[in-house]
């Protein structure tokens, strides 16, 4: 790992593939050894959320799990539209799908307390997929739901529900990297009749060359020491590239420069104890520096991944979604 001057501060007898679950191929995949549990899609449910599978590029093998309250609020006898939540999970680009318990139940959250139509998006993984990978398969979920209200066969829990005229691109860890390249990229293109009301991010992993203070701090971080997160920018990033590539380093010059001014309202939650706050303020900072409207929940308590272990923090952030998306 280099630190500020360069020097190799390399963890002795610290193997952080071990630490992450996973085994190097000699042809540059990775084998995954962790096996989380998983939720089946539901579109029958009758309490909570329905949900249900759709592919939406068979070549990539990408798809959607689409969700919507089981019971649908309505306004004076007629079915309320809904925001549509696009979410992106986290899992480090390297792991984890839309059918991980953790992000399912996160999408069930979504759809039944704000409520909206939420989109949880099932991307391809690195390092088979490496970047932009990622960020291609996001655009490419956010014009098939495009698509869906153009369609006249489009499909019905969107056209019948959806409110296209506010949609929400969301995502945790990576996934909140990838919910802002996604916004970058979109505003290339015509979405019409979409519009990106606002960017979620929770946690969004984001990183950088130079060591600052809290990184060198949570050197050795038993939820996530610096050399994992090392691996993981090695692993993700295109072939070549350093940690202050700009899908790595928002703070880098780069094709999202000059188009960060133009993005919508941002809400970025957080806690002090991650190992990548530091980063997280800083790209805060950018933000307000461009005259973007941000608001930053970053709490003293907690440490990267906190919500997860921990449900009243994923209650407090569905709280914060919910008050962001009705402010």
């Amino acid at each position: 790992m280099s630190s500020p001057g360069g020097a190799d501060n390399t963890m002795p007898d610290f193997d952080p593939y071990e630490h992450l679950h996973i085994a190097r191929n000699p042809d540059g995949t990775i084998t995954r050894l962790l096996s989380p549990p998983l939720e089946e899609a539901n579109p029958d449910a009758i309490t909570g959320a329905a949900s249900k599978d759709i592919t939406i590029n068979a070549e990539k093998q990408t798809w959607i799990r689409l969700f919507r309250p089981a019971k649908l609020p309505s306004n004076d006898n007629t079915v309320a539209r809904l925001p549509i939540v696009f979410n992106f999970h986290g899992g480090g680009f390297i792991y984890f799908s839309a059918s991980m318990r953790e992000s399912h139940n996160l999408s069930v959250s979504l759809a039944t307390e704000i409520p909206s139509i939420a989109v949880s998006v099932n991307y391809r993984l690195a390092p088979e997929h490496r970047l932009p990978a990622q960020y291609e398969d996001a655009i490419d979920a956010i014009l098939w739901v495009k698509q869906q209200f153009i369609d006249k066969n489009g499909e019905q829990w969107l056209k019948e529900y959806g409110d296209f005229s506010r949609c929400y691109i969301s995502g945790r860890g990576c996934g909140g990297n990838i919910a802002f390249h996604a916004c970058i990229r979109s505003l290339d293109l015509d979405l019409t009749p979409l519009k990106i009301s606002g960017l979620v991010m929770n946690q969004p992993m984001f990183g950088g060359l130079a060591r600052n203070k809290t990184e060198l701090q949570h050197l050795e971080d038993p939820i996530l020491p610096l050399s994992a997160t090392d691996l993981i920018w090695e692993l993700a990033l295109p072939e070549g590239a350093d940690r202050d590539h700009p899908f790595s380093n928002p703070l880098s010059e780069g094709f999202h420069s000059k188009k960060v001014p133009l993005l919508g309202k941002c809400l970025v939650f957080g806690f002090c104890g991650d190992v990548m706050v530091e980063r997280v303020q800083d790209f805060v900072t950018l933000l307000v520096m461009a005259g973007v409207k941000v608001q930053a929940c970053l709490n003293d308590d907690g440490f990267h991944n906190i919500d997860i272990v921990d449900k009243r923090w994923s209650r407090v952030f569905v709280d914060a979604v919910r008050a962001f998306i009705n402010s």
